[in-house]
C-alpha cells in the first residue's frame, strides 16, 4: 500500500506525444503520484514495466507497433501485480470489452480530469475496478441489446492450443484475412491502426510460412481457424 511517503508509481503510456507529456506533467505535480516513465507504444511500456516494476500503468488503447489491448494481455500475463487503468478517447462496447476481459483493471475516457485519474490509479493498485459512467452505460446498453446478430456463419472457438506460437490476436487476425476482410475492416473491426493491423499480419505470415493472403487463408482452413 502506498503512502505519503511512498507515492504510487506509475507508467503513462499514449502514442501522441502532447497527451502522454501533458498526462506526466499534470500527474506528476500531485504528491501522491510519481511518474516512473513515458512510453509511445505498447512495446515500449512493456520494456518499461519490466525495468522499473511500478504500481500501476496509465495505457491508451490505439498505439502503434503493440496496441493498449495486446498490451494489456501482455501485462496481465507478465507483470499481474502492476495495475493496469486504460485512458482513452474509445468507449465503444468492443473496445471496452476486449479491455477488461484482457485483463484492465479499470477504464477511463479522456475527459477524466486529473483527480479522476489519480483515485483510479490508487484505486486500481488497491485491487478496486473504476469504469467511466460512459463506460458503464456502454456496458449496460451492451448487456441489454443482447448477442448481436450476424449474417455471416457462426464463428468457431479457436483451438485450444494455437499452431506455430501464433497468439490470440494473429489468430483472431488470421480468421478475418480468411473471411476476406481487408487492412482497413480489419482495422475498423478490431479498433487497431493500420500499422498494428500491418505488423501483426507480417508476423503472421512469417510463423505460418505463408507467402500470401491466399497462402494464410489455406493456412486457415487447414488448421480450423475459418
Amino acid at each position: 500500500m502506498t503512502t505519503p511517503e511512498k507515492p504510487l508509481r506509475v507508467i503513462v503510456a499514449d502514442d501522441q506525444a502532447s497527451v502522454r507529456e501533458g498526462l506526466a506533467l499534470m500527474l506528476d505535480l500531485l504528491p501522491d503520484l510519481d511518474v516512473v516513465g513515458t512510453a509511445a507504444d505498447g512495446q515500449e511500456a512493456l520494456d518499461l514495466v519490466a525495468r522499473h516494476h511500478p504500481d500501476a500503468i496509465l495505457l491508451d488503447l490505439h498505439m502503434p507497433v503493440m496496441d493498449g489491448i495486446e498490451a494489456t494481455r501482455r501485462l496481465t500475463a507478465e507483470h499481474p501485480e502492476v495495475a493496469i487503468v486504460v485512458l482513452t478517447t474509445y468507449a465503444d462496447d468492443r473496445s471496452v470489452l476486449d479491455t477488461l476481459q484482457a485483463g484492465a483493471r479499470s477504464y477511463l475516457t479522456k475527459d477524466a480530469d486529473r483527480r479522476d485519474i489519480a483515485h483510479t490509479l490508487h484505486s486500481a493498485a488497491a485491487g478496486l475496478s473504476v469504469l467511466h459512467p460512459q463506460v458503464q452505460a456502454t456496458l449496460l446498453a451492451a448487456a441489454q441489446a443482447g448477442p448481436r446478430q450476424s449474417e455471416e456463419p457462426p464463428e468457431q472457438a479457436p483451438p485450444a492450443e494455437l499452431p506455430d506460437g501464433l497468439t490470440r490476436r494473429e489468430a483472431e487476425i488470421l480468421t478475418l484475412i480468411g473471411r476476406g476482410r481487408n487492412n482497413t475492416e480489419i482495422a475498423a473491426e478490431l479498433f487497431l491502426s493500420g500499422n498494428t493491423v500491418k505488423t501483426h499480419i507480417n508476423r503472421i505470415f512469417a510463423k505460418t510460412g505463408s507467402r500470401d493472403r491466399s497462402a494464410a487463408t489455406r493456412y486457415a482452413q487447414q488448421h480450423g481457424l475459418i
